[in-house]
């Protein structure tokens, strides 16, 4: 096929997931099953492999855990990074495997990637994110034990080790795995993702109807659901037209109050999932945290300093030179952004109201043209400039 510039290194291989048969496009949004027909195009024979614990044996798991100090489970993710999970998990793998005949096997994460040093099996990765990045913004970081961190940490650590490649989804979780886990950088490759079942729509879009869809097939909370839900209570106060269809696991309704407004739906068909996707207005995703850059270096003491958002207030804290600026002239667009700058420790702060262009109207009559730098706090895309 065009852009194939050698053979692959094998003929056959399987693909595992803990989240169910990775050959279906509701496993992890398909990727699995996209990367399963990719291989297959270049002639490569695929096989699934889909180990599996049951419920009394996940309890047995918690319980070992528990007596080992590494705290009662949170949730169901917390079972799955245990170690006592993971080599039970990484065992079953490799028992399919050598059934199977099949001497590599790509693992779509590491909760069943423990290699046992067999050189009958090579064991690859294709991840979209490393637990120490995870760690970092985790909705239950802060409720596991020092000693649950620790094991997660190290089980991670020796999952990695074992494998002869790893495939991230973005550049950003290859360089963590250099970095942070010491992979060496020809060993780790950014692929992307790929597209999934649903369809891009090329036709005209009605966005008359103020409908929202938002799509969680599992880790409801870890996706910004609650906040999602806690958002649409007020703006259906102000629009109540307004409506939100959430399609996600059964087990996520009972974070979804029966209020008007909301839809929740489960096990939907593909054609019903894509029309849903046609038909919504916009696609909602929840941003749960704010990524700062490391500002510029920056010698003067600007003569004032322009935000129009509450996180812009926050940005201002990560300049080395803040200490130095609390006496700088702040000009806000709106109460909440003055608010913040008040609580980041500015003294001297003017509150307005219209957006960015009010605000530059404001700075340009309040600082005459020449009499310093002006500081413009904002995100990289911005609507204002």
């Amino acid at each position: 096929p065009p852009g194939l510039l050698r053979t692959p290194r094998f003929d056959n291989i399987a693909i595992t997931s803990v989240f169910g048969n990775p050959r279906e496009f509701r496993t992890w949004c398909g990727a699995p099953a996209n990367v399963a027909s990719g291989l297959e195009r270049l002639g490569v024979v695929v096989k699934e492999l889909q180990p599996h614990l049951s419920k009394t044996a996940k309890i047995g798991i918690a319980l070992r855990d528990m007596l080992a100090v590494r705290g009662r489970p949170v949730s169901s993710e917390q079972i799955l990074r245990s170690p006592t999970m993971r080599r039970r998990l990484a065992m079953q793998v490799t028992e399919q495997a050598q059934r199977l005949g099949v001497s590599n096997v790509l693992h779509t994460g590491t909760l069943d990637l423990l290699p046992d040093g067999s050189r009958n099996i090579r064991h690859y990765l294709y991840c979209d994110h490393t637990w120490a990045l995870a760690r970092r913004h985790h909705i239950h970081a802060r409720q596991y034990t020092e000693r649950a961190l620790g094991a997660f940490e190290e089980a991670e650590r020796q999952s990695l080790d074992g494998v002869a490649h790893v495939f991230t989804f973005g550049a950003y979780v290859r360089d963590n795995l250099i970095a942070h886990y010491g992979l060496s950088p020809d060993r780790v490759t950014a692929v992307g993702s790929g597209m999934g079942a649903i369809q891009p729509w090329h036709d005209v879009k009605d966005f008359k109807q103020p409908r929202l869809l938002f799509v969680a097939k599992h880790l409801f909370q870890a996706k910004g659901g609650l906040l999602l839900v806690e958002a649409f209570k007020i703006a259906h106060r102000r629009r109540p037209d307004l409506v939100l269809t959430i399609v996600g696991d059964p087990r996520s309704r009972a974070f979804v109050p029966d209020i008007a407004g909301i839809e929740f739906r489960a096990h939907l068909p593909w054609d019903e999932l894509q029309r849903l996707y046609r038909e919504s207005t916009l696609l909602v995703q929840p941003m749960l945290t704010i990524a700062y850059e490391t500002p510029p270096v920056m010698v003067a003491t600007p003569r004032a300093i322009l935000i129009t958002s509450q996180n812009a207030a926050r940005a201002l804290l990560r300049w080395p030179q803040v200490a130095k600026w609390r006496d700088v002239a702040v000009f806000a667009a709106g109460p909440a952004t003055a608010e913040a700058a008040r609580a980041s420790g500015f003294r001297h702060v003017e509150t307005g109201a219209g957006g960015a262009a009010a605000l530059a109207e404001r700075v340009a009559a309040a600082v005459p043209a020449g009499e310093g730098t002006l500081l413009y706090q904002a995100v990289r895309d911005r609507t204002g400039d």
